[in-house]
C-alpha cells in the first residue's frame, strides 16, 4: 500500500507539469529554462544532503542526458502550444513508450520470452490506436483555437520524442553497455540538471528573456524533481511494474486538465474520442508494465 501511495506522487506531479506551465505562462524557451532552473535547485539540495560520489564519467553522461532531456521537454512545450495539452500529452507519452520499447527490444534485446512479445505487441497496438483517438478531431467542430497548428505540433512531437527516448536509452542502456558506468538516480540528477540548464540556453540561442515567466516555471522543475524521488521510492516499495504503470496514468491528469482547467474546447464526439484514447493508452501502458515484470 505504501508503494502505491508513493507512486501517486509522480502521477500527479508529472501529469500536472503541462497544466501548470501553461497557467504560469511564457513561451517554450522561458518555460524550459525555468523548469531546468527548478530541477537544478532541487538536485543541488538533494546532493548536499546525500553527498554522492561524482566521477567525470558520471558527470559527462548526466550532462549529455540533460541535453537530450531538454530537447524532449522543449518539443513537448511547443507541441502543447500548437495542439493543446489534451492532445499533445497523450501523443507525447505514447510515442515515447512505443519508440522507447521498440528500440529497447530490437537494439538491446530487453524482451527474451515469448509471453513478453505477445503482451508487448498487444500493448503497443492499443497505444497506437489510442494515439489515433486522442488526436482525432470532429470535422463539425467550428471552434478552432487561435494559434493551433497540428503540422507544427507533430514536428515538435517528433524531435521531443527523439530527445526523450535518447535520454532514457542513454541512462538505462548505453551508460552500462558502452561506458560500463553504473549510477542511481540520486547521483545523476545534479550533473543532469547542469546539462539541462546549458541545453535550455542553447535552445533559446542564449537570448531568452529573463522575465517573470522564467522564475514562475521554476515550480515545474521542482515538481519534476519530486516526481523522480517518489518514483524511486515507489519502485523500491512496490516494484518497477507498479511505479511504471502509475507514472503513465499522469497523462489522464494532463488530458482531462487541459479540457477542464485550460478551456480547450471539445465537441461531444471529441470527448468520446479522448475517452476512448485515454482508456486504450492506460491499458497499453499497464500491459507494458506487466511485460517489464515478466523479464
Amino acid at each position: 500500500m505504501q508503494g502505491v501511495l508513493f507512486a501517486l506522487v509522480p502521477l500527479f506531479a508529472w501529469g500536472s507539469i503541462g497544466l501548470v506551465a501553461n497557467k504560469l505562462g511564457g513561451d517554450a524557451n522561458q518555460q524550459t529554462l525555468g523548469m531546468t532552473l527548478g530541477a537544478f535547485v532541487f538536485a543541488l539540495i538533494v546532493s548536499l544532503f546525500r553527498m554522492p560520489t561524482l566521477t567525470w564519467q558520471i558527470f559527462l553522461i548526466g550532462f549529455i542526458g540533460g541535453l537530450f532531456w531538454v530537447i524532449g521537454q522543449f518539443g513537448q512545450f511547443n507541441s502543447m502550444k500548437y495542439m493543446g495539452v489534451s492532445v499533445a500529452s497523450p501523443l507525447s507519452s505514447g510515442s515515447q513508450l512505443v519508440f522507447g520499447v521498440l528500440l529497447g527490444v530490437f537494439a538491446f534485446h530487453e524482451w527474451t520470452k515469448q509471453i513478453q512479445f505477445i503482451i508487448g505487441f498487444i500493448a503497443m497496438t492499443l497505444l497506437v490506436v489510442g494515439f489515433y483517438f486522442s488526436a482525432k478531431r470532429d470535422p463539425e467542430n467550428a471552434v478552432v483555437k487561435e494559434g493551433h497548428n497540428y503540422t507544427k505540433g507533430l514536428i515538435a512531437l517528433t524531435y521531443s520524442t527523439l530527445g526523450y527516448v535518447l535520454y532514457v536509452i542513454l541512462f538505462n542502456n548505453l551508460a552500462v553497455l558502452w561506458f560500463n558506468v553504473h549510477f542511481d538516480t540520486l547521483t545523476i540528477i545534479l550533473p543532469m540538471s547542469v546539462g539541462m540548464i546549458f541545453g535550455a540556453l542553447v535552445m533559446g540561442r542564449f537570448k531568452i528573456k529573463m522575465e517573470k515567466y522564467v522564475y514562475r516555471n521554476i515550480i515545474d522543475g521542482v515538481m519534476f524533481g519530486v516526481g523522480n524521488i517518489f518514483m524511486l521510492m515507489a519502485a523500491s516499495a512496490a516494484g518497477n511494474a507498479i511505479a511504471f504503470s502509475f507514472a503513465q496514468l499522469g497523462v489522464i491528469i494532463s488530458t482531462i486538465g487541459g479540457i477542464l482547467f485550460l478551456g480547450e474546447k471539445k465537441t461531444k464526439k471529441e470527448l468520446v474520442y479522448v475517452g476512448i484514447g485515454s482508456v486504450l493508452f492506460v491499458t497499453g501502458a499497464i500491459l507494458l508494465a506487466i511485460v517489464k515484470s515478466k523479464g
